[in-house]
Parts: structure tokens; sequence; C-alpha cells
């Protein structure tokens, strides 16, 4: 059988899962948890990607993204090959952790987003275990497990920073108390209508009513279509380029010139905005400061320490950050 497409775009929402090798668990204790969530909010930090629910289970777990700078495989395979290390460092042991490369399918973020967040979030009572329990035990369950994202939906004092809650809140009234109260009734209701989207999957990998699917092949999967793709990347990448030195130079007053000439955290935030925001790698953004590619990555590894340091320069940093997402 041919492997799903991966198919990217600026705003395109996933749902992604990755299981481990042999069906083995990945998780082997609290600690293997708490490191996969630290690293899980460093990656969607690094790669500005937004987080509507997760879950954790012994042997997978469960995300659901939405990427808008279209880049999920960078994201994903950053985000597993540094929970992987740890894993492997931790345990002594060598070889992949994960049964393959992630799976992910394509969402329609306006038809599906809010059920596949209660999809994903019912997964700890989908076990062997509770398979006879009544709709009360399997609801206590979800309430009581630790691993997910849904406790914040349900309660504003256990909610976690790198979660986006607006979005899907906004389906039940809003982000307020009768909101998360409805979207507590919904996952009741799943309970007993055991909610399942998978039968509505397009070939593997789109999840999304016709006009969505009508839309995804016509942009991405026609033969030609796919052969124009790259040229068009390259031309919003360079478009973007333009726009982000721009709004650098609006922000303080240096010129991509004078950023040359600058060598220090100015230059530094520009590599990073770059990198961030208009998706060029480290052969790009070199030359572009007249520096080794091999610098740009050290370069952006200092920013991120002095960021943490300085309070004028991560106020610089997210003004930046909110005119380059606009």
């Amino acid at each position: 059988m041919a492997r799903p497409l991966r198919i990217q775009y600026p705003g395109a929402v996933y749902h992604v899962t990755c299981r481990g090798i042999e069906q083995r668990k990945i998780f082997l204790d609290d600690k293997d948890r708490d490191k996969f969530l630290r690293l899980l909010s460093l990656s969607l930090n690094i790669y500005s990607v937004k987080l509507y629910a997760y879950v954790l289970m012994d042997n997978h777990f469960h995300l659901l993204v939405e990427t808008p700078l279209g880049n999920l495989g960078e994201f994903m395979r950053h985000f597993n090959i540094t929970y992987t290390g740890y894993f492997n460092r931790r345990r002594r042991r060598v070889g992949p952790l994960y049964q393959g490369r992630y799976k992910s399918i394509l969402v329609d973020k306006d038809a599906y987003l809010s059920v596949l967040s209660r999809y994903i979030h019912l997964n700890p009572i989908r076990v062997k275990r509770l398979a006879k329990s009544n709709e009360k035990a399997k609801y206590d369950e979800l309430l009581q497990y630790p691993w997910s994202s849904l406790a914040g939906y349900l309660d504003m004092c256990r909610r976690e920073g790198m979660i986006d809650y607006t979005l899907v809140l906004a389906d039940y009234g809003g982000d307020n108390k009768k909101g998360r109260n409805r979207y507590r009734q919904q996952i009741i209701a799943d309970i007993s209508e055991e909610l399942n989207v998978k039968e509505n999957v397009f070939g593997q990998s789109i999840l999304g009513g016709d006009n969505f699917i009508q839309w995804v092949k016509e942009t991405f999967l026609g033969e030609k279509k796919l052969r124009e793709q790259p040229l068009a990347g390259e031309i919003k990448r360079y478009q973007q380029k333009e726009i982000i030195l721009g709004l650098i130079e609006q922000e303080t007053g240096k010129s991509l010139d004078a950023l040359k000439d600058e060598k220090g955290d100015l230059r530094r935030l520009a590599m990073e905005l770059l990198y961030r925001y208009g998706g060029l790698k480290g052969p790009e953004i070199g030359p572009l400061f007249g520096v080794e590619y091999s610098s740009v990555s050290q370069e952006r590894k200092r920013l991120l320490v002095q960021i943490a340091e300085d309070q004028s320069l991560n106020e610089m940093m997210e003004r930046l950050k909110r005119l380059c997402q606009q």
C-alpha cells in the first residue's frame, strides 16, 4: 500500500500520531512524560506551531496542531529526534524509538477542529480494562487522567501555556464558563455515542468536508500542481523575507546592510525571525549577513539565551513576532 502524501501549506491543521516500535512503550514513567511535554513546548516555540490538543498513552501519542509556516515535517523531525535522543540516553539504548515515521492526517479546520479535539481527549478510555465500564466510570477516568490537554478545557486553573484553547471553545460559546461547560457536556455525550472520526478520513490522509477535500485534490494532488509547488514556495519565501526585513528595519531602524555589521543581538534576532517566519534555512540566511551557514544555528541559540536574560530584548522579539504573524 502506498504511503499517504505529506501535504504542507501555511495554516494547515493536522492530527498527528506516533507509535512505539513493535508497539513498545515510549513512556516508562512520569519523568519520561514530563520531559516529553517540555520538549514538545520547546519545539512548538522554535517552529511557531500551534497546539490545540494532546494525549499521551503508554506506547503512542496524539497531537492536534496547526502550522502557520507550513513546516510540519521540520517540526516533527526535530521533536521526535530530540525525544528519542533523551529516551535512548536515559535507557542506555540505541536505535529507533518509533514505528516508522509519524502519521499525519490533514484536517478541515472549520469542520473538524473541535470534533477532533474531543476524539483525542477520549483516547484514555479506549483501553481494554474499561471496555465493560459504564459511562460514569469512563468519564471519571477522563477527569483523573493527567497526561491530556482535556483538563485545561474544563478548568481554567489547570491550563497549560502551550495549548491554544480559544479556537476550539469558540464552537461552544467561547472561552468562558459557558463554553467550558458545553464542552464538558459534549464529552459526556461522546462517551455515550462512542465518537469515532476514522470512518470519515479520505485516502488515509484527509479529514474534511467535500469542498475541503476537493480543494486539496485540485491544489496539491494534481501532477501539474505537484510540479509547480516548489517554485510557488520559493516565491512566497522571497516575499516573506522582504516583509520580515522591512518589519525589523521599522522596529529597530537597522537595514539589512546595517545588520551585516551588527555583531550582536539585533542580527541574531533577524536570523531567528527569518528562520521562524520566512522559512529560510542556514545556507540561505548566512549569506544575507556575510557569515557561514553553520554560524546561523549558533547565533540563534545565543539569542534564546539572551532573551531569557534581557527583558527589553524579549519584548522586542514579542512585538516583531506579532507583526510577522499578522
